[in-house]
């Protein structure tokens, strides 16, 4: 989003998130609104068509976008996220059986009201214990720490949060199904964290696996990618750019 990144950036914040209003029903708050949101803003900037950053719950909304309304999509760029089935990648890393995941997600969302605002944050910006002790597992969190300006933006952003509607959109993200992305003809590039305790890299793998031409890049961070590693996401935004067909 840096003003010499040579690319021009449009988006927006989530229902209920960042300034944005509540939908009066609160039902709506699907992923398949969060797409309909996606397509009012390139409506509302005359876009024909864009390369779509998804990063965790985005990545859901971009392949649902690309399956959806193909020509809108030239690309996607998927960071830290699963196009779909968000419940049943999480805390691989602490060796949660996936058979159990989907609840243990459910449980620990409703518990976000209690555990307060950082809590979350903290959990999915550092690697399992067991993996403190290697310097790639700690790596991504130093880097983190590299850019205190926007951690320290995202942690306030955080502070902020309604909880209880917090929890609400995160229980209705679980129940986004894995989508059939094995018809998104894009080109598409996976980044995944190898430490991400919210996104199982093995999930991210398969994904990359049954996208045709898609390119994977796995890196020694967390769920926090573009803070840890923000030079990663510039370069592959770029490479993924150049495979972007002409549009004239």
């Amino acid at each position: 989003m840096a003003p010499d990144s040579g690319f021009r950036v449009v988006t927006w914040a989530h229902r209920g998130l960042g300034g944005s209003a509540r939908p009066t029903d609160r039902s709506r708050v699907r992923v398949e609104d969060h797409v309909a949101d996606a397509r009012a803003v390139l409506d509302a900037f005359e876009l024909p068509s864009a390369v779509v950053i998804g990063w965790s719950l985005g990545v859901n909304v971009a392949f649902e976008l690309a399956l959806e309304q193909a020509a809108r999509v030239r690309a996607v760029l998927a960071v830290a996220g699963v196009p779909g089935g968000s419940f049943d990648a999480l805390f691989a890393p602490y060796r949660v059986p996936r058979a159990v995941r989907p609840r243990v997600g459910r449980f620990s969302s409703h518990l976000l009201p209690l555990v307060g605002p950082l809590l979350p944050v903290l959990v999915a910006s550092l690697p399992p214990w067991y993996d403190l002790l290697v310097p790639a597992a700690v790596r991504g969190p130093l880097q983190e720490a590299a850019h205190p300006g926007a951690l320290r933006a995202v942690l306030e952003e955080f502070s902020r949060h309604d909880w209880r509607w917090y929890r609400h959109l995160a229980v209705a993200v679980g129940e986004h199904r894995p989508l059939d992305v094995s018809r998104v003809r894009c080109p598409v590039t996976f980044v995944a964290g190898r430490y991400d305790s919210l996104v199982d890299v093995a999930d991210v793998r398969a994904a990359a696996r049954a996208v045709p031409g898609a390119r994977l890049r796995e890196v020694a961070g967390t769920h926090f990618l573009p803070l840890q590693y923000p030079g990663v996401m510039l370069e592959e935004l770029r490479r993924l750019s150049d495979r972007v067909p002409s549009t004239e």
